[in-house]
């Protein structure tokens, strides 16, 4: 008897502690493609480009990589107000990588692309700025209608097992 109330309530705390997980915890993370952004190419196919920081400030002669289908194109250098710009460049799909920042545009030839496209390609490097409305704090999980279910369940059902527990009327063995 001692063991089928230690197994009950072994799956009363497993089951109270598999509702107080959010969703999130058990499945596996998204996996996804990395943004592309459309940029309109000037006459000339040229692309022109600006390199700032996480503040917005200018990053003066850094290097910029540009590639296609993981090969080098062209490699440039910005000047002091961080722009850099690279003539001949075919429209398609490129990646734009500085020091440890990448980005990947869709290149448009000069007046193709859709109204959305920039006039250039922002690159910005540095800490990221990461945003998100859900963290690990206590309050967030108390918003979740299955953690405090799975809390009232818990007040009711552990106390029932412990009392049941104790039981020692002379019949139990």
């Amino acid at each position: 008897m001692r063991r089928f109330n230690f197994l009950t309530g072994t799956m009363v705390v497993l089951a109270t502690l598999g509702l107080c997980l959010p969703p999130v915890a058990l499945s596996s993370p998204p996996v996804t493609a990395p943004r592309v952004a459309d940029v309109a190419l000037s006459d000339g196919n040229v692309l022109v480009g600006q390199v700032v920081d996480s503040s917005g400030a200018a990053v003066a002669k850094t290097h910029v990589l540009l590639q296609r289908q993981e090969k080098a194109v062209l490699a440039m250098r910005t000047n002091k107000q961080g722009f850099f710009a690279a003539k001949g460049v075919s429209a398609g799909v490129y990646r734009l990588m500085v020091a440890d920042s990448q980005m990947v545009y869709r290149l448009w030839a000069p007046r193709t692309a859709p109204p959305s496209a920039q006039r250039g390609a922002l690159i910005v490097i540095g800490n990221p700025v990461v945003r998100g409305q859900y963290g690990p704090g206590l309050r967030n999980m108390l918003a979740n209608p299955w953690v405090v279910g799975g809390i009232v369940a818990a007040a009711v059902a552990i106390p029932i097992a412990i009392h049941n527990a104790n039981d020692n009327s002379p019949g139990s063995p």
